[in-house]
């Protein structure tokens, strides 16, 4: 039985690359019973669509971007769609992570076996992933049943979710392994809802004036609102490069910053 285990062992670390896939697999397991839970993160920008974009749409005659014009809801929506994005990475990558770890104990657990703190946090970002990318794709369907996609480019609004995805969930994973009480969480929502009223989500950045309209355009949703709105609309410009950029940048810095904490903290 030992030289068993052994050899398994031995397996899973040859196989290092597909480690990673058994956290998100365990996710999957946990979760696939309570659709309900994937329905809440789909539903608000939905509401906020036909509240705001629909409803105060009827009053605002549009804006222009980049040169063309464009209508109120055609404006929102996108913005939506990548809020949609960054709450369903942000809802796994923060609150779900800290009662794993703290609660549940489960990353304890995990590391008992050949998988490693690198593993553990790849897996976990990918399943917020997959959860902000399930949002971002029901809600592209509703954008496109109310006629809001103007361009072929946002056949690339989907990858274009995932990669705010992967910022979002990099960064707050690394976050969390920071929190030590779920009253930090306060200080999460504290920048979450500043960042989804004001960036660019609901009119556009030229409203602002000197240095607040760069502290705008320097927070990620921002650069995830420019990146969906320019690919849905087809009205692109060298922001979407740097946006993609941005969003590579910090979701590869949350990972590994996420990767050395745990690793700190679970392996002493």
């Amino acid at each position: 039985m030992a030289v068993a285990a052994l050899a398994v062992s031995r397996a899973v670390r040859r196989d290092g690359a597909t480690a990673p896939w058994r956290m998100v697999q365990r996710n999957y397991l946990v979760h696939r019973r309570t659709k309900a839970f994937f329905l809440t993160g789909f539903l608000e920008p939905v509401f906020y669509l036909f509240s705001i974009g629909v409803g105060v749409g009827e009053l605002v005659e549009g804006f222009e971007l980049n040169g063309r014009p464009i209508g109120y809801a055609a404006f929102v929506a996108p913005g939506m769609l990548a809020a949609a994005a960054m709450n369903g990475a942000v809802m796994d990558s923060t609150f779900s992570i800290f009662f794993k770890m703290k609660y549940q104990r489960l990353y304890d657990s995990v590391l008992a076996t050949p998988m490693r703190a690198v593993d553990v946090a790849r897996g976990e970002v990918a399943w917020a992933l997959m959860r902000g990318g399930a949002y971002s794709a029901g809600f592209l369907l509703v954008m496109l049943a109310m006629g809001l996609i103007e361009s072929w480019w946002a056949l690339l609004a989907l990858p274009a979710t995932l990669l705010i995805g992967f910022g979002f969930a990099g960064a707050g994973m690394a976050l969390t392994t920071f929190m030590r009480s779920w009253q930090d969480f306060e200080y999460v929502m504290l920048a979450i809802i500043p960042m989804f009223l004001f960036s660019a989500t609901f009119f556009p950045v030229t409203s602002y004036d000197g240095a607040l309209r760069w502290v705008v355009e320097a927070t990620p949703l921002y650069r995830g609102v420019v990146l969906t709105r320019e690919l849905t609309t087809g009205a692109l410009s060298w922001d979407s490069a740097v946006s993609v950029l941005y969003l590579v940048a910090m979701g590869l810095f949350g990972l590994a910053v996420a990767s050395r904490r745990l690793g700190m903290l679970l392996l002493k």
